[in-house]
């Protein structure tokens, strides 16, 4: 088998579970970072305000509904992603790298800032990140879509980095007594 096939995405293939289960972890944290922290604890605004007069209770009570139903969805990826890795830390040819874990969470949370403030902020027009923010609603929602690039590129270059997933310099998929991992089956226990 050549080399090139024994890759993914630059990685060693033998990665792909663990940068997988990283990613849609990383895509259920970065929605509840979103949904906790600026929707409840800073309550810069809600999934439908810019849709709703959160003023009126009853638009009000739509508006918290639908961050209920946001909240599910990202319960439902973090749920998938401690799956996904469990999974992954079970299979002996998986390398045990936290760095590639917590470098593919980076990855998954800035896809989720990516996605949610082109989809919601832009085309749909749902919610802005701070409608009454200094600097104006655009400041903010540039800076969330920003913020997703800075993770995903960051998370990327952590993972791609990662000696126990990246393919050594021979072209295989060989480790060297400076790049081995204990892949002791300890984590089945």
């Amino acid at each position: 088998m050549s080399a090139q096939s024994e890759r993914w995405f630059g990685l060693r293939k033998t990665a792909k579970p663990l940068v997988q289960a990283g990613v849609v972890l990383g895509i259920g944290l970065g929605g509840f970072f979103d949904g906790i922290v600026l929707h409840q604890l800073l309550q810069t605004h809600h999934m439908l305000s810019a849709r709703t007069d959160t003023t009126d209770l009853g638009q009000l009570q739509l508006n918290v509904l639908a961050d209920g139903l946001f909240h599910v969805g990202t319960l439902l990826f973090t749920i998938a992603g401690i799956v996904l890795l469990v999974r992954a830390w079970r299979r002996s040819d998986v390398p045990p790298s936290y760095r590639t874990l917590v470098g593919s969470v980076f990855v998954g949370w800035g896809s989720f800032n990516l996605v949610e403030g082109v989809v919601n902020h832009h085309l749909l027009e749902l919610h802005r990140v701070w409608p009454d923010g200094p600097g104006g609603a655009l400041v903010w929602d540039v800076g969330f879509l920003l913020s997703g690039v800075v993770f995903l590129v960051g998370g990327y270059v952590v993972v791609r980095t990662d000696e126990a997933v990246a393919p050594s310099s021979h072209g295989g998929n060989e480790t060297t007594d400076s790049e081995h991992v204990d892949t002791t089956d300890s984590r089945s226990e």
